[in-house]
């Protein structure tokens, strides 16, 4: 047995050396889904929108599933609604949003050619963030999304989606610009557009932004 072990220790050595000269320095395998098998998406819809598993559901006007290209290559993920969100029922459509569909145009798609979406779907009380057990509650419906959309990328704006995906101590700083791998989907950290709307005289932060999008743009053969 210890002669096994051994040897299996060895080739995940090799292995994972292998992967860090191809560059690939982390490899998150996802935790298991909990939630049932769906027929198709909208089964999936309704049973975000009709969700209590968490005591959100009392505050909220609606739960927001998400929107978008059920089939895009691209995914965005936010932590929570906001006020205007929850409204609504849409993902990012405050002033966050307009931000963030100015950098979807900017990047050459359209907003309906990508995928919108957060962990959580419902708004926490003064849009505060996420807590872990909220978290726990929600993060089967995200993996089920990410599981029928099957994005090629999926951009996390902001730290609570970031290390979501990147169980690192790292905040979204040191972690933005660079890709990591969650089931063979490559994730790329950036700053979340509130944070830009907040420190708007700073432009450092956007031009960091933008060339966060541009390695995603020339993954997915935009540029």
């Amino acid at each position: 047995m210890e002669i096994r072990t051994e040897k299996i220790l060895g080739d995940l050595e090799e292995k994972l050396n292998f992967m860090s000269l191809l560059g690939i320095k982390y490899f998150i395998k996802p935790v298991p889904s909990e939630q049932p098998e769906y027929a198709d998406y909208n089964a999936l819809e309704q049973d975000i929108l009709n969700c209590r598993k968490c005591p959100l559901f009392r505050s909220r006007k609606y739960a927001v599933p998400g929107e978008g290209n059920l089939k895009a290559d691209l995914m965005f993920v936010g932590e929570a609604p906001g006020h205007d969100e929850d409204i609504q029922g849409k993902p990012f459509v405050g002033k966050a949003g307009q931000l963030l569909t100015k950098i979807i145009n900017a990047m050459e798609f359209k907003r309906e050619e990508v995928y919108i979406t957060n962990i959580l779907k419902c708004r926490p009380p003064n849009n505060r963030n996420p807590n872990q057990d909220e978290i726990d509650c929600c993060k089967d419906y995200l993996y089920k999304q990410i599981s029928f959309i099957r994005p090629r990328v999926i951009v996390t704006l902001g730290n609570v989606p970031t290390h979501f995906f990147i169980p690192l101590k790292e905040g979204i700083t040191a972690l933005r610009g660079k890709f990591f791998e969650f089931d063979q989907i490559q994730i790329m950290p950036t700053f979340h557009p509130s944070y830009l709307i907040r420190n708007e005289r700073d432009k450092t932060r956007r031009k960091m932004v933008w060339e966060d999008m541009k390695k995603v743009m020339a993954l997915l053969g935009k540029k």
